[in-house]
């Protein structure tokens, strides 16, 4: 199997998980407001990726709903549009920019804040027009409805995205779905080759490995740690509303 087909066959299945996932885990959370966790899926899509494969997989996802299961129409397929890819697109693109840990919190983190900024301007201007209230009373929603909904559905969405993405990748690797990364020993290895092979300053290399290896298990702590914060928040936030 070439690398296109690879794509290929990942993109569509994580088209049809995004799509399960909204059909069926749709969770009441303020009001008529529901949360789904397709963009879980979709923006892991674009950080294995990029931004391009989330706004593929949005777009599938998003028509599908449209002719199955949502009853807003092209309205509605535009809201589900612009909010995944506002999260999605944001955090795939930081990440390519910086392939790190790091990098992949700040674009998630930024994606939450996007979302919610562009969603907190949809329902203003264009709720109204789909749901049959006046923009007044939209207006009195906002704070009330769909900032704490959009707060939660981001807040969600980020956390477990950071908890979910590594045993993902691992797991399509394993399954040849996408290429494989060495492992840490074989970088040590590779490394400690080269140790060999050019002695000079050996002692320093071999602390940078091993200091690169303990820094890498600190952030990925850090990123659990993050995450769990993130959600318990949420959870909170859910527990207030209710």
């Amino acid at each position: 199997m070439n690398c296109k087909t690879k794509k290929l066959t990942t993109i569509g299945m994580l088209c049809a998980l995004a799509y399960i996932a909204a059909a069926i885990g749709r969770i009441p959370l303020v009001l008529f407001l529901k949360y789904d966790p397709k963009d879980i899926i979709i923006v892991i899509g674009g950080l294995i990726y990029d931004p391009l494969a989330s706004l593929i997989i949005t777009l599938i996802v998003s028509f599908a709903q449209m002719i199955t299961t949502s009853q807003t129409g092209i309205l509605g397929f535009l809201m589900n549009v612009i909010s995944s890819c506002t999260f999605a697109c944001t955090a795939a693109f930081i990440y390519q920019k910086k392939r790190k840990a790091a990098g992949a919190v700040i674009g998630l983190l930024c994606g939450w804040g996007g979302m919610i900024a562009v969603m907190m301007l949809w329902n203003y201007y264009i709720a109204p027009i789909y749901m049959g209230y006046s923009r007044e009373e939209i207006a009195k929603l906002l704070l009330t409805a769909f900032l704490p909904f959009n707060c939660i559905k981001g807040g969600l969405n980020a956390g477990f995205t950071m908890l979910l993405y590594k045993p993902v990748v691992t797991a399509l690797r394993r399954s040849n779905l996408i290429e494989s990364a060495p492992s840490d020993n074989e970088n040590k290895e590779r490394i400690r080759k080269n140790i060999v092979d050019n002695p000079t300053n050996k002692e320093n290399k071999i602390s940078d490995i091993n200091k690169n290896f303990n820094e890498k298990i600190r952030i990925n702590k850090g990123i659990f740690s993050i995450a769990f914060v993130i959600i318990l928040l949420c959870i909170v936030m859910i527990y207030c509303l209710k």
